[in-house]
This record gives structure tokens, sequence and C-alpha cells, in this order.
């Protein structure tokens, strides 16, 4: 699992749960249930990870959970 924070809520347009890796632009999946969408997205933030690093682009590095002041 990784250490990225990753936002999962209900799409009522998709009709799908939608998982969101937001600390990764454009990184995001979806499922049929909560559960499924967090195992998709998580083969999809490997994959961004994979790709950034074949093409040398930066990675950030995973802030965890934000805090509000």
């Amino acid at each position: 699992m990784s250490k990225y924070e990753i936002i999962i809520y209900w799409s009522e347009e998709d009709q799908a749960f939608i998982a969101e890796a937001p600390e990764l632009p454009g990184c995001a999946a979806d499922g049929a249930s909560m559960r499924e969408a967090l195992v998709n997205v998580e083969i999809v933030i490997q994959e961004w990870l994979e790709t950034a690093k074949e093409l040398g682009r930066e990675i950030p590095q995973p802030k965890g959970r934000l805090q509000f002041a």
C-alpha cells in the first residue's frame, strides 16, 4: 500500500466510487465499491510512479494527512 493520501467519494454521474491520489496529478480510479476503488487506485499509483521514473519526472514525496490550522 502506498503512503499517498487517497480520497474516495461516490460519483452520481459515473455511478461508481472514485478514488483519487491528489498529490499525483491525474491519478484516479473507480470501482463498484469503496474497496474496489481503493484496490484499483493502488494499482494506478504504482503505474503512475513507474511511468514518472521511466520519463525522468519528479516524484512528489507523500505528505500524509493534510493538517489545518
